[in-house]
């Protein structure tokens, strides 16, 4: 086998296995969501209460990002993997042991460390040990196995608690998370993740980097700023969209709950197919911030079409996988302008720090967009959807481009930090 194969085959496997771990986060993140009827019954809460455990998670996994960055950069990002994906499993085997809703809130915290590592570890993981000219390829991957997660959580759990019953589904998840965790470990192609971490660390020290003064600077550098700031207002919009469209498009369009559902489901695969289309597109493109502010741009407009009220209901799931596609898009090229952003030996401090600005998000804007639906506005909920993505244009678009953030040679290559 040649040399161009044999690299070729191994950056294969590792875009795989990464972009099945972080498939595996998602299928966990949404394992619960369909069970609470069934949950609000078992422990006599409300939605409010078991809408608070879910923000326990996120806001747990939020603040543990970017700790869990700084831990990838100095131990490496194979075994903070592992010890993420198999905490996160065992959060979900003890839930379905849980006999209290206190318990199921102290669990929500064991499970937001566990899913806390899982982007500042795939992406060093990317990083350190993908050729560059891969790397759209390797982030677009990445994102469509974090939806495909999503799209299958819901199946699982569901057929299996008709069945056997919510606790049956949910320690199944665990258990198989467990099981997936193992074969991850026993991938040969990841073994060397440590030594990759390692070697980053040592360029970092020859650059000159000196410590946690230094690692605060990097994060606090307007390239990182401007990065987390994007991520921060793409989340905001995707949680009107993702979270809420169902409702705004009910009461906006009197449109029945059949068709409002038809809707999300085309939003979530344009947006599969989006990421693939932004693959080829960062892959061959060295204005990854055009690329990303043209893509948020358009899903801005179409949004705003949305929030009119005046489109045919047999054009609301056309129009939301449009909106879906746009979005989605962005995603490889965003991920290459943080590799660009990052200074030598912060990988993974950086995509936690930055990454946490989509839990930061997550956690700002229901309360916002829940507010609007109970004084009947849920056209704002569209309005101030395209308006988080023209903040996030904005932000994204004065980055500047790294024509060599894609273009570097060896899979091992630490970029340069990008000027500010």
């Amino acid at each position: 086998m040649s040399a161009g194969a044999g690299e070729l085959r191994r950056d294969t496997e590792v875009i795989g296995l990464v972009g099945f771990a972080h498939l595996f986060s998602h299928f966990l993140q949404l394992i619960l969501a369909p069970l609470f009827p069934l949950l609000k019954d078992e422990f006599g809460v409300g939605y409010a209460a078991l809408g608070l455990m879910v923000s326990v998670m996120y806001t747990v996994s939020g603040i543990s990002q970017t700790m869990a960055g700084f831990i990838v950069d100095r131990y490496g990002a194979r075994r903070v993997l592992l010890f993420g994906m198999a905490t996160f499993s065992l959060a979900l085997l003890l839930t379905g042991l849980a006999t209290s809703y206190w318990m199921l809130v102290a669990i929500a915290v064991l499970a937001g460390i566990g899913n806390s590592v899982f982007h500042p570890a795939d992406f060093a993981i990317l990083n350190a040990k993908v050729n560059p000219k891969r790397l759209g390829y390797a982030f677009s991957t990445h994102g469509i196995g974090g939806n495909f997660g999503w799209l299958a959580a819901p199946v699982f759990s569901i057929g299996i608690s008709t069945a056997y019953g919510w606790r049956a589904a949910v320690i199944s998840a665990g258990v198989l998370g467990l099981l997936i965790t193992a074969v991850i470990a026993s991938r040969a192609v990841l073994a060397d993740a440590q030594s990759d971490a390692a070697g980053q660390r040592s360029k970092a020290q020859r650059a000159g980097a000196s410590g946690l003064k230094d690692d605060v600077r990097g994060l606090l550098s307007a390239p990182v700023l401007k990065c987390f700031a994007f991520f921060t207002f793409h989340s905001m919009a995707l949680i009107g969209l993702q979270t809420f469209s169902v409702s705004v498009t009910t009461a906006l369009y009197g449109a029945p709950l059949v068709t409002a559902s038809a809707a999300l489901t085309g939003f979530l695969f344009g947006g599969i197919v989006g990421m693939v289309a932004g693959g080829f597109v960062a892959a061959r493109s060295t204005r990854h911030n055009l690329v990303a502010a043209a893509g948020m741009l358009t899903g801005a407009a179409l949004t705003l079409l949305l929030a009119s009220g005046a489109l045919p209901l047999w054009f609301l799931t056309g129009n939301m996988t449009l909106i879906g596609f746009f979005i989605f898009s962005t995603q490889p090229s965003r991920d290459i302008l943080v590799r660009g952003a990052t200074p030598p030996g912060a990988t993974g401090k950086v995509y936690g720090f930055v990454y946490s600005g989509l839990d930061l998000g997550a956690s700002l804007s229901p309360l916002l967009f829940g507010w609007m639906l109970d004084q009947h506005l849920p056209q704002w909920v569209f309005g101030s959807a395209a308006v988080f993505m023209l903040f996030a244009v904005a932000t994204v678009v004065t980055l500047r481009p790294r024509g060599a953030a894609i273009a570097e040679p060896g899979p091992g290559a630490v970029p340069e930090e990008a000027p500010s």
